[in-house]
């Protein structure tokens, strides 16, 4: 590929599609987003940023599987620090592009910083390939559970 343009959001496309042309199998996922386990006080998993379905966003989704190793189809996959913490980097030069705002890169780290302060919390990545796709973890069904107008079977 030629020189990447990470300061506009043609070249976030572009890098996008580069990207996901090197995952086997990728396709995109309709809604995804990184969540925290529940803290000591709080049952529920935090979602910081849910990427919803119809959402213009896939450039994250795309650089947290390559991390992964996740083809974009539904499922629920644990996140080690080191991980969120290389996805993050990745995702880092997309904050050149000034058009767009980077609620995700905001997210991943507020996440980082959590887990930093609170090593007991744990963290895993929800995609969503098809909204028909069966429930595959909790944190999967809270994340659902915030779309409007649909009801997850768990």
């Amino acid at each position: 590929m030629a020189e990447l343009d990470w300061s506009t959001p043609d070249g976030l496309v572009a890098i996008r599609e580069h990207l996901a042309s090197r995952i086997e199998g990728w396709r995109p996922p309709v809604a995804y987003a990184v969540a925290l386990s529940p803290a000591s006080s709080s049952p529920e998993w935090e979602f910081a940023h849910v990427n919803e379905p119809g959402g213009r966003h896939g450039l994250p989704a795309v650089v947290m599987a390559t991390v992964l190793g996740h083809d974009g189809s539904t499922a629920t996959l644990d996140v080690t620090v080191s991980q969120l913490a290389a996805a993050v980097e990745s995702l880092l030069p997309a904050e050149a592009c000034t058009e767009l705002d980077h609620p995700n890169l905001a997210a991943w780290r507020s996440a980082l910083a959590d887990l930093e302060s609170n090593p007991a919390r744990s963290v895993v990545a929800v995609f969503v390939a098809d909204l028909d796709d069966p429930v595959t973890s909790e944190a999967d069904g809270a994340m659902r559970a915030t779309f409007e107008g649909h009801a997850p079977q768990l």
